[in-house]
C-alpha cells in the first residue's frame, strides 16, 4: 500500500508544507539574529577607531587654540616678554575644558632639545603640583617602563608635535592610568604645549555607547523574530484552511466518482457527456481557487494603496462635508457646485493615478517627463486647497514660472503632496496660530531645489532622518501611517537620484527636495543650508 493516498494527501501537503516554512523561517531567524550581530560588532569598531581619531583631533585642537591665544595676547599685549609668560602660566592652569573628564594642560619650558636628565622645566601641570617649577629627564620611565618623554621628544625634533600614549597619575587619585597627550613646540617661548585624555574616561564613554547600542539591537532583534514567528503562525493556519478545502473538493470528487461507477452501465451510451460535465465542474473549481489566489494578492495591493488613499479620502470628506452644509443651508449654488465637483473630480484623478503609481512604482522602464515646476506645485495644492481653507492656513508660493524639470512627474506629485499633508496636520494637529506653508524652488547648472516650510514647530526627534524610516509616525491616535515620508524619500533618492533632506527653522521645519536637471548627473554634493 502507498503511503500517498486520496485520504491523506491533503495531510502529507500541509505537513510538508510546515516543515518547509518552518525550516524557512528559523533560518531566516538564524541569519538574521547572526548578520545583526556581526554588523553591531563591525559598527562598534568602526565607531571605536573614530571615537579614537576624533579625540586626537579635539586635543590637537585645543593646544592650537590656547597657541592662537597666546599668539594674540603676545601681538595686542604692551606687556615684556616674562609678563606675558606669566600671564600665560595663569591662563594654562586655571583652563578647562570636556566636563566630567580628567584633562589638563601642561607645559614644557626646553632647556635641551636632544634629551637628558635636566632636558627641561616643568612650568605647567595641576596634576603634578609637587614637580612644577623642577627640571625634569627625558629617562624617566612610566609604569610600563616606557620612556615616553624621549619618544614625543623625538617627535617633536622631526615634526614640531607628536601623539604619544603612556601610563601617568590621573588627577585627584593615586591611580596610574594610560593617557593618550598631544605635545607641540611653540617655538617663540621654546616651550612644549600639551595636554592629555585618559584612556579610562574614553572607555567609559565607549562602554555606555556600547551598552545604549547592544540594548537596541536587541530589542530589534526580538521584535523581527516575534514577526518571523507570527508570519509562520499565520502561514501554518492558512495552509490548514486549505488543507480543509482539499479535502472537500476530492471528498466531494471520489462521491462523484462512485456515483459514476454506479451508474457506468446503464449509462453507457451518455458517458462521453456525463465526463465532459464533470471536468467543466473540476475547472470551475480550479478557476475558484485561481480567483481566491488573485483575490488575496488583490487584498495586499489595497493594503499598499489605502496608505496613499488616507488623505485623499479625508479630502473628498471634506468637500462632501462642504457641500451637504452649503445645501442644509440653501446656499448651494451651481458655480459652487461645480467648483466643489471639480475639486473632488481632482482628488479621484489622484487616486486612480496612485493606483497606477503603486503598479509601476518598482519599473524600470518608466520614462521621464519635461513640465514646468509651478504647474505640479499648483496641481498638488488644488488637491488639498479645501482643506487649507478650512483651516485658515496661509500658502506662500514664490517660484519662478520658467524653472522647468525633466523626471517622473507621478513620483514628484507623490512626494510633494506627502511633504505638503504632513506640514497640513502638523499645523492643525498643533493649533498654530496664524498657520503658514512656504514654498520657494530655485535651479542651479546641474539641479532644482523645491524647498516646502511651515511654523509647526520643527522636527523635535533626533536624529531628524529618522522621520524617513518606514512606519514611524509622530501623530496621536494612530492617524498616520509612517509610509509617506519613507516613499518619498525612496523616490528622490533611489529613483532621481536626488536627495531629500529636513532641518529645522526658528518656527519649524523646511524640506528640501534637490532633483538633478540632466539625467546623467549621477549623484549630488551640497549641503542644505
Amino acid at each position: 500500500m502507498g503511503l500517498v493516498t486520496e485520504k491523506n494527501l491533503s495531510k502529507i501537503i500541509i505537513f510538508t508544507f510546515i516543515v518547509i516554512m518552518s525550516s524557512m523561517v528559523f533560518a531566516m531567524s538564524y541569519f538574521y539574529v547572526k548578520n545583526t550581530y556581526n554588523d553591531f560588532d563591525i559598527e562598534m569598531e568602526k565607531f571605536v577607531n573614530e571615537y579614537y581619531s576624533d579625540k586626537k583631533m579635539t586635543l590637537k585642537k585645543e593646544i592650537n587654540t590656547i597657541i592662537d591665544i597666546l599668539n594674540y595676547n603676545i601681538v595686542k599685549s604692551n606687556l615684556d616678554d616674562e609678563e606675558q609668560k606669566m600671564d600665560a602660566v595663569r591662563l594654562l592652569n586655571n583652563i578647562t575644558f570636556e566636563e566630567n573628564t580628567s584633562n589638563y594642560f601642561f607645559v614644557y619650558e626646553v632647556e635641551n632639545m636632544q634629551g637628558g636628565d635636566n632636558f627641561a622645566k616643568l612650568i605647567v601641570n595641576p596634576n603634578r603640583l609637587d614637580i612644577v617649577g623642577q627640571y625634569i629627564s627625558t629617562n624617566y620611565k612610566d609604569e610600563d617602563g616606557k620612556k615616553f618623554r624621549e619618544d614625543f621628544l623625538r617627535d617633536i625634533r622631526y615634526k614640531g608635535e607628536s601623539f604619544t600614549k603612556y601610563a601617568y597619575k590621573k588627577p585627584d587619585t593615586k591611580e596610574i592610568k594610560q593617557k593618550i597627550s598631544y605635545f607641540k613646540y611653540y617655538e617663540k617661548w621654546n616651550w612644549i604645549i600639551a595636554v592629555g585624555v585618559y584612556t579610562d574616561d574614553m572607555e567609559n564613554e565607549i562602554a555606555l555607547k556600547t551598552k545604549d547600542l547592544k540594548k537596541r539591537v536587541k530589542n530589534q532583534v526580538v521584535q523581527n523574530v516575534v514577526l518571523f514567528i507570527m508570519f509562520l503562525s499565520i502561514a501554518i493556519l492558512i495552509s490548514i484552511v486549505i488543507s480543509q478545502k482539499i479535502d472537500k473538493v476530492l471528498k466531494d470528487y471520489e462521491n462523484k466518482v462512485l456515483f459514476n461507477a454506479k451508474e457506468l452501465e446503464v449509462l453507457n451510451q451518455s458517458l462521453e457527456e456525463k465526463v465532459r460535465k464533470e471536468i467543466e465542474k473540476n475547472r470551475e473549481k480550479e478557476q475558484l481557487l485561481v480567483q481566491k489566489s488573485k483575490f488575496i494578492a488583490l487584498g495586499e495591493m489595497i493594503s499598499h494603496i489605502a496608505h496613499q488613499w488616507r488623505q485623499p479620502l479625508s479630502e473628498l470628506s471634506s468637500i462632501l462635508m462642504y457641500i451637504r452644509f452649503k445645501y442644509s443651508i440653501d446656499a448651494l449654488d451651481s458655480k459652487t457646485m461645480e467648483q466643489k465637483s471639480q475639486e473632488a473630480d481632482k482628488v479621484l484623478e489622484f487616486m486612480s493615478q496612485t493606483i497606477d503609481d503603486f503598479r509601476n512604482f518598482f519599473m524600470p522602464k518608466k520614462e521621464k517627463e519635461e513640465f514646468y515646476l509651478y504647474k505640479v506645485v499648483d496641481l498638488v495644492i488644488n488637491i488639498i486647497s479645501s482643506t487649507l481653507k478650512n483651516y485658515n492656513i496661509d500658502l506662500q508660493i514664490d517660484i519662478d514660472k520658467n524653472i522647468t524639470l525633466k523626471t517622473y512627474l507621478n513620483e514628484y506629485e507623490q512626494v510633494l503632496l506627502n511633504i505638503l499633508n504632513n506640514a497640513k496636520d502638523v499645523l492643525i494637529e498643533k493649533n498654530i496660530k496664524n498657520p503658514t506653508i512656504k514654498i520657494t524652488a530655485y535651479e542651479e547648472d546641474t539641479y532644482v531645489v523645491l524647498y516646502v516650510e511651515d511654523n509647526g514647530g520643527g522636527v523635535l526627534v533626533e536624529p531628524k532622518g529618522k522621520i524617513f524610516e518606514p512606519y514611524f509616525t509622530t501623530k496621536e491616535d494612530s492617524k498616520g501611517t509612517g509610509i509617506g515620508l519613507y516613499m518619498s524619500k525612496i523616490i528622490v533618492d533611489k529613483n532621481m537620484k536626488g536627495k531629500l533632506r529636513v532641518r529645522n527653522t526658528k518656527v519649524g521645519a523646511k524640506f528640501g527636495v534637490f532633483v538633478p536637471k540632466d539625467s546623467l548627473v549621477k549623484d549630488i554634493n551640497y549641503e542644505f543650508i
